[in-house]
């Protein structure tokens, strides 16, 4: 049983994390319109600073759409001079994916200030704090990638196409 304390500590970091999503969110979203890219976009270019390169089917899957929205979302970024596709070493028959200079200048530009700034607040936590940290950030990962799949798999509730049933 959770005393009164302990649910009411839940219901403020249940709290602060949502805000946090939100604040991501608008992040995000100021940094996608800076870049004169949309969200998904974004979201794509993000994944491929964080793996270095990948194939247009990893991004797919990593991104939750088809491999035709792919092709036409990196069209648009190899346009806008951001990504650049490059044989596969491994397989000609591929290709790899990876970020320009310009897509890495441009993230150091938005991104820099906020990654030393969270460094300097990671810095203020002790070791078992941090360790702490960093467990409650990849169980509630997990645990949003399981919901996603959840939500995905389930039928659509409300909205324009259940209410002409």
């Amino acid at each position: 049983m959770i005393d009164d304390e302990r649910g009411r500590l839940i219901g403020e970091v249940i709290a602060a994390l949502r805000a946090d999503g939100s604040a991501r969110d608008a992040l995000d979203h100021a940094a996608a319109e800076r870049l004169g890219v949309n969200l998904t976009d974004q979201r794509c270019l993000d994944v491929l600073d964080q793996r270095g390169s990948s194939t247009a089917g990893e991004i797919a899957s990593a991104l939750g759409l088809t491999s035709g929205s792919v092709t036409t979302l990196l069209d648009r970024l190899e346009r806008a001079g951001y990504v650049r596709r490059t044989p596969d070493p491994d397989d000609r028959r591929r290709v790899r994916v990876k970020l320009t200079a310009l897509a890495r200048e441009l993230a150091r530009e938005l991104y820099g200030p906020l990654g030393e700034e969270g460094r300097a607040l990671l810095a203020e936590y002790d070791a078992g704090q941090l360790a702490f940290l960093r467990d409650v950030m990849c169980r509630s990962r997990e645990l949003q990638r399981r919901h996603e799949a959840r939500i995905r798999s389930s039928a659509p509730a409300g909205g324009p196409a259940r209410r002409g049933r």
